[in-house]
């Protein structure tokens, strides 16, 4: 409930307010781990709980056992890591991705857009805008979505082409206590069509339907390494909530969409040539911004698989 003072009355209240203005719970470490320095490069944080960048390690060079741990444990503690000045091949970047875990084909490009069938490549020109400009985690409609992704920044508009990240743990914090009581448990389904069924016929569009049927996975799920609870449905998949009428689903799931929006979730990364963003999908949600057209803007990505949230 929200309230403002007048100069001749009490405070005057405001019903079915779902936004609340004043201090938020802003934690970037999960409960229980204390702040420790990085040993093998320098972190330059861009925003208190999200989003860094890693000075000192140069990606062309041999990932020792050792700098590895020390990113894999950046990237948990920042959600999202990001190196400039990186002049390596796509079979570097492969490389390192790989470094995580087997890498992921993603399903609907059959036709391999880069230089392998591990690549997604985004190619915007006047001929075609983009469309990422949607708040998602990235193949949330697969059993195992991916665990994180690694994009590479190959051509860069004048101005514009930023892309956002919002840390989901913070979202899940500061949702009140009745909505979290509410969610805790429940699961949603997501679904590969609203997204990509546009891409195809009718005919193939039942056959890849049939190929990847709609999965269910938790509203708030724990993430397998640190344990932090983060809210997991996005607009781009997230279809309907499991065991609601489709009125009251469609009413919180907006509610919960809108968690991403708040800017002290977030972190805004302006690309340069030969930048690299290297995110956790399991902790957070990305945006596209779509503010460049009619210049071209050309990335490459790569996935790692994950596994079933829980």
């Amino acid at each position: 409930m929200s309230e403002i003072m007048t100069d001749h009355s009490r405070p005057l209240k405001f019903e079915n307010r779902e936004d609340r203005e004043g201090p938020r719970i802003l934690r970037r470490l999960p409960e229980g781990v204390e702040e420790r320095p990085y040993l093998l490069f320098k972190v330059k944080p861009l925003s208190p709980i999200i989003g860094a960048e890693i000075v000192g390690v140069d990606l062309r060079e041999p990932i020792t056992p050792e700098l590895q741990a020390e990113l894999n444990r950046a990237i948990l503690e920042w959600k999202v890591i990001f190196f400039r000045n990186q002049q390596i091949t796509s079979e570097q970047q492969r490389a390192f991705a790989r470094l995580w875990g087997e890498l992921e084909i993603h399903p609907f490009y059959s036709i391999p857009q880069g230089q392998s069938k591990e690549i997604v490549r985004f190619a915007r020109d006047k001929k075609q805008a983009g469309y990422e400009n949607i708040w998602h985690a990235d193949v949330t409609f697969r059993i195992n979505p991916a665990k994180a992704a690694v994009l590479r920044m190959i051509e860069v508009p004048p101005l514009g082409g930023d892309t956002l990240w919002a840390d989901m743990g913070a979202a899940y914090d500061n949702l009140p206590d009745e909505i979290k009581e509410r969610i805790n448990g429940l699961t949603a389904l997501h679904d590969f069509t609203p997204s990509f069924s546009h891409l195809m016929t009718p005919e193939e569009l039942a056959v890849r339907q049939a190929e990847f049927p709609a999965v269910e996975h938790p509203v708030v799920r724990t993430h397998p390494e640190t344990g932090r609870k983060t809210l997991f449905v996005n607009p781009s998949f997230t279809t309907r909530i499991v065991g609601l009428e489709p009125e009251e689903s469609e009413k919180l799931l907006q509610y919960l969409f809108r968690q991403a929006h708040i800017p002290e979730y977030q972190v805004r990364f302006h690309w340069e040539v030969n930048s690299i963003a290297f995110w956790d999908n399991r902790a957070t949600q990305h945006y596209a911004v779509s503010d460049y057209y009619p210049y071209p803007r050309k990335a490459e990505r790569v996935a790692i698989v994950g596994d079933r949230p829980f």
